[in-house]
């Protein structure tokens, strides 16, 4: 926390630049060649390859089956990045400009070819040849879904895909502590997803069709999903979740708060599980959590530096605060 703090007594942007070139985790060299004046986006993006460079480190001494667990963290970002250029692309945006959006640690060989297909027939055949993700579009899509361009079922149908097959790698294939650790992990971003994807869809998607996107995995599934799948406003989303203590403490703690949102909440107990995760000894799921907690450190970063952008120092105590610390840095 000591230095979130300072962060927040900063009053310019370069000020914030100077503080993180003196942490360990970021460096002398952090942000060194970007002039002022320096603009929030910049930051984030700097962040983010900074993430990738310590990923890229670990990835390029990691044995099997190490390496595997790795990539499976690359896939969500993957995921994102796929659904964004299949986006742009039936919309006709630049390719340069789609590439340029998207997520260093999901960028892949072929993502230039996505871009650049000419027809939802094109992408289609890309995407099941050319991407990592191809066994989850062999799976779950047709060519029809893109034509529809249903892209909000595609970015879920892919996620709850990935989701199963990572939980079925880390309990099945690695199993011992990593397969336990990392079970509880996925299941919560499970019912995350599902809880979301049902508050984000009463007048769009009819119950069964919501259900086809619940993950088969995590506390609410089954039993409470096929309720969560019925509700038609928040009171029910709430209720549908009741009975899981986790999820009821969180529906609990914004219920009465303008400040606090659900996604907030969400963000805070996922923090708390990624942090419980070092807690355990010999598993691959500390790997898993760093890269998360070090995602959280990043939006806290970025809000911090809107609000000093913005001048708005009331609001920048509002952050997530990770426990994410210089001795923790890869």
């Amino acid at each position: 926390m000591a230095d979130y703090g300072n962060l927040t007594q900063c009053d310019a942007l370069d000020d914030l630049k100077l503080h993180l070139q003196n942490t360990v985790a970021y460096g002398s060299d952090f942000l060194a060649n970007e002039p002022s004046p320096l603009h929030t986006t910049t930051i984030a993006e700097h962040c983010h390859l900074k993430m990738v460079e310590e990923f890229d480190y670990l990835r390029s001494n990691a044995v099997q089956p190490l390496a595997k667990f790795l990539d499976y963290i690359t896939y969500s970002y993957m995921r994102d990045n796929v659904v964004l250029l299949v986006t742009g692309t039936l919309h006709d945006r630049d390719t340069e400009e789609l590439i340029e959006k998207t997520h260093p640690l999901g960028r892949f060989e072929g993502m230039e070819a996505l871009a650049a297909a000419n027809s939802s027939s094109d992408l289609y055949e890309l995407a099941i040849i050319e991407t990592p993700l191809a066994p989850y579009f062999q799976d779950c899509l047709e060519e029809k879904d893109l034509e529809e361009n249903h892209i909000e079922i595609i970015r879920n149908t892919l996620y709850k895909a990935y989701l199963e097959d990572f939980d079925r790698f880390c309990t099945k294939e690695l199993g011992g502590v990593t397969g336990e650790v990392m079970h509880k992990l996925l299941q919560f971003e499970a019912d995350r997803r599902s809880i979301n994807i049902t508050l984000n869809s009463f007048d769009v998607l009819q119950a069964d069709d919501r259900r086809k996107l619940y993950p088969r995995l995590g506390l609410l599934y089954p039993d409470f999903t096929e309720k969560l799948g019925a509700a038609e406003d928040q009171d029910a989303v709430r209720d549908a979740v009741e009975n899981i203590d986790r999820y009821r403490e969180l529906f609990a703690k914004t219920q009465y708060k303008e400040d606090k949102s659900l996604e907030d909440a969400f963000f805070e107990e996922e923090v708390r599980l990624n942090k419980v995760s070092f807690e355990q000894q010999f598993g691959y799921a500390l790997f898993y959590s760093y890269f998360k907690l070090k995602e959280q450190e990043i939006r806290n970063i970025v809000w911090i530096a809107e609000c000093i952008l913005q001048d708005q120092k009331s609001e920048i105590n509002q952050f997530i605060p990770c426990g994410l610390r210089d001795n923790m840095s890869v």
